[in-house]
């Protein structure tokens, strides 16, 4: 393609998961009242566990990060959309685009690193319960959490610099409800190899690294637990990881069912559906799931309402 025959793109449309008018006032209704819950769910979650003194334990005071990067990552993507659902504008500048992406991978990495942590953290808990209190100690659970923060960030930061360089000459159509970096890819009229190259390694590194630390975590713990006596015991043992396990078992699950199927004219679809079960479905059923299968987090979430609601005279 001739250079003065390119036409730069500025901005970009959004075609969302419908493009026909009548879906979007239903869309809009089920969206919006998901994302109330997710914010206000997690957000239960945090002032729950900071004002339980109880719960200032290495455990909730990662629960607490989960939390809050589900507030953010349900945040990239569905405001946005709504918006989009209710005044029928798909329009998203460059810069806004870019601001979408970085978060998006920004907090869905986060998502993942956060879930190897408090792996290590049940491991710790249930194979040397005797030094856990040292072993995770204030600045090893700083180091934990803050870890993560820094990697994911560099690794947003370098997709978004890669793509920030590109020419955008062919089309201005992206067939998904945000600015993900596949879709922005097959809009540029540059080459991308250097792009792709950096996508893949960032995925296996990024990828394989939290989930080996999850699956070595729980071979530790399944051992250890079953050189436990009493089925009491193991039991025990074992509750402290349930809902930890069902959080990790819907966010790989959902991944490794949309993704190591064979492509396919249907595959932006597939990319659509993992996007909505991992930034938007999971963020708003983790307080659920944290709370409903938990004992001392119900109890904590009971004081905190109690406290905010006026008693009858």
């Amino acid at each position: 393609m001739e250079p003065e025959n390119l036409t730069m793109v500025s901005e970009f449309f959004l075609l969302g998961l419908s493009e026909k008018p009548e879906h979007q006032p239903l869309l809009f209704g089920l969206f919006l009242p998901m994302y109330l819950v997710t914010i206000t769910g997690n957000l239960l979650i945090i002032l729950a566990i900071i004002t339980d003194s109880h719960l200032h334990t290495p455990m909730y005071f990662f629960l607490a990060n989960l939390s809050l990067v589900d507030m953010f990552f349900s945040s990239t993507t569905v405001p946005k959309m709504l918006v989009n659902m209710q005044t029928q504008s798909r329009a998203i500048p460059f810069a806004g685009c870019l601001v979408q992406m970085y978060a998006f991978h920004l907090f869905g990495t986060m998502d993942s690193f956060l879930l190897a942590v408090m792996a290590i953290d049940r491991f710790v808990a249930i194979v040397h319960p005797l030094h856990y209190s040292v072993i995770m100690s204030p600045r090893i659970c700083g180091l934990l959490a803050g870890g993560p923060w820094v990697i994911t960030n560099l690794q947003s930061l370098v997709h978004t610099c890669l793509m920030a360089q590109l020419t955008f000459c062919a089309g201005s159509e992206i067939p998904h409800f945000f600015c993900d970096l596949m879709p922005l890819l097959k809009l540029s009229c540059s080459d991308t190899h250097t792009n792709k190259l950096v996508i893949f390694a960032f995925g296996i590194v990024m990828g394989i690294s939290p989930l080996s630390c999850i699956l070595l975590s729980y071979i530790c713990i399944f051992r250890a637990v079953l050189k436990i006596p009493s089925a009491q015991g193991k039991w025990k043992a074992f509750s402290t990881c349930g809902s930890h396990l069902t959080v990790v078992s819907l966010f790989y699950g959902t991944i490794f069912a949309v993704y190591l199927q064979p492509a396919s004219p249907t595959s932006s679809q597939k990319d659509k559906a993992a996007a909505l079960m991992c930034g938007v479905v999971i963020p708003m059923l983790n307080p659920f799931i944290y709370s409903l299968r938990n004992k001392d987090m119900k109890v904590a979430l009971r004081k905190l309402i109690n406290k905010a609601t006026p008693s009858q005279s």
